[in-house]
């Protein structure tokens, strides 16, 4: 029974670990089953033997990716930017590119939108965490102009202008993205 269930459990794992995979690399809920169980080493059926169905296993899938992101964005405390913008450019190293070509896709799928709007609302909140103690001295007003600045600063497309646009070496890249994020937070007087 023990070793059943053993067997059932690395099944599972296996199903869901090659679906988070394939979002790892192409951040689209589109992904066939096939390349999940060939993945996974298992049939189709499988696959949905153990998920239930292509929504619910990408769902797991997509909360498991999104975890691990979030466990990779952890690294930095509110208001040091130098640790902020560290975690960012590892996370961009990582997954910048891909995330790149599903915003490029975002306007010519249905299935892109919800995924590219799940990664710009927690960019925002990341932003707000790590960056807004720095500006808790600014009026309502122009702290949401700062907050805007700042969730561009530090977004994907800046990073994509620096090292792939540009060819900027990252620690030169890392360097320019702090830059950007002091002039927005120095104080006005």
């Amino acid at each position: 029974m023990r070793a059943r269930a053993e067997a059932a459990e690395d099944t599972r794992r296996r199903v869901f670990d090659a679906a988070a995979d394939l979002l790892r690399r192409r951040l689209r809920v589109d992904i066939r089953l096939e390349d999940v169980a060939a993945g996974a080493g298992v049939s189709v059926q499988t696959v949905l033997r153990v998920a239930g169905s292509k929504a619910d296993l990408f769902r797991v899938a997509f909360d498991q990716v999104l975890s691990e992101i979030t466990g990779q964005l952890s690294d930095a405390e509110p208001g040091d930017v130098d640790a902020a913008v560290r975690t960012w450019f590892d996370h961009y190293e990582q997954f910048g590119d891909v995330v790149i070509r599903t915003l490029a896709e975002e306007a010519d799928s249905t299935v892109v939108g919800p995924i590219v709007e799940v990664g710009r609302t927690k960019h925002r909140q990341r932003v707000e965490q790590l960056l807004g103690p720095l500006l808790a001295t600014r009026p309502a007003e122009q702290r949401d102009r700062a907050i805007d600045a700042l969730v561009c600063a530090c977004d994907v497309y800046t990073w994509k202008l620096l090292r792939r646009d540009f060819g900027r070496p990252r620690a030169d890249a890392e360097a320019t993205m702090r830059l950007m994020i002091e002039s927005i937070v120095e104080t006005r007087e």
